[in-house]
């Protein structure tokens, strides 16, 4: 029997003003696959970009279309050969078609981990995208124990996961950010720097022996500070600055590289044992998914925006 659930759509590229929350068919499982009541679904800048038309010749758009990748939830319908998981279940994961932010999501079984029980649905909800770019950008860069990253957009949904990550590597962390959200990157270990254009002399004064290793999650020049650092390409990863990869061996690594069920897990496991704190700014509902975007698109909120179906 196909389901009905409100989820939203768009018609055309364009401004948060495109968003509608629709009442749309929602069929069953099929084999391999598992239906998920969604709980919380994370909102990420890059979907904004989506539905603006910016990666159009990446990921080009067909009408109406869905948008969001994370999510949390309760399992509400199994397909078949869709492994152990049962009714009720309490998940977290993906979906790669643009689908989250709506009731209900049907996944692939596999995009699907067990939610512990000490991580709320939001911060379950906020996981995959800002933590596997987190994941990926880390592992590019490769931080070692006393080395000194630098990491813009610190206090962010990608940046926060990113700089707590290299001081779990064992690295000194610097982190870049609004001078707001400089108590609360201190709480988590990482050394601010607030934005502005003596930028380079703060961090060199903070650092004087020199930055090991750079994640840019803000875009804006970072990867151009970092060549002025004296910092080696490859020891650069930028997940905004789509073209300085590859120049001087300029990395970027980001979800793509890091996305499985096996990163979701280690995440979440992190958060439930209280070695990884994922932020959340704001909750909203479904029908203010415009308002949610808006707040986004601002990109100076600390953690995550989080829709709540």
């Amino acid at each position: 029997m196909t389901d009905t659930a409100r989820a939203v759509r768009f018609d055309a590229y364009g401004d948060v003003d495109v968003l509608e929350v629709r009442e749309v068919e929602v069929p069953p499982p099929s084999r391999g696959e598992v239906q998920v009541r969604v709980r919380a679904a994370g909102i990420n800048p890059g979907e904004s970009i989506i539905r603006s038309g910016g990666y159009h010749s990446r990921l080009p758009g067909t009408f109406p279309s869905g948008e969001g990748s994370d999510l949390a939830g309760v399992v509400s319908a199994v397909g078949e050969d869709a492994g152990d998981w049962r009714v009720g279940d309490e998940v977290l994961g993906w979906t790669d078609r643009r689908g989250s932010h709506a009731e209900l999501v049907t996944v692939p079984a596999d995009h699907l981990v067990r939610k512990p029980a000490a991580v709320p649905f939001e911060v379950a909800g906020a996981l995959y995208v800002a933590g596997a770019a987190a994941v990926g950008a880390v592992r590019a860069v490769d931080p070692q124990p006393g080395e000194t990253v630098l990491v813009s957009g610190a206090a962010g949904g990608v940046g926060s996961i990113a700089a707590q990550l290299a001081r779990r590597a064992g690295a000194r962390v610097i982190g870049v950010a609004s001078a707001p959200n400089h108590a609360w990157l201190r709480g988590l270990g990482i050394e601010p720097v607030a934005y502005g254009d003596d930028l380079r002399d703060a961090i060199e004064r903070l650092a004087p022996d020199g930055v090991d290793a750079v994640v840019d999650a803000f875009g804006g020049g970072y990867v151009a500070l970092a060549r002025e650092l004296g910092v080696p390409g490859p020891r650069i990863d930028t997940l905004i600055d789509f073209a300085e990869v590859g120049v001087g061996g300029v990395q970027g690594e980001g979800a793509g590289s890091a996305s499985s069920a096996e990163t979701v897990a280690f995440l979440a496991d992190l958060v439930a044992r209280g070695e990884l704190r994922v932020e959340i700014a704001a909750t909203y509902p479904l029908e203010q998914v415009r308002e949610a975007f808006t707040r986004v698109e601002r990109r100076h909120t600390r953690g995550k925006i989080v829709l709540v179906p």
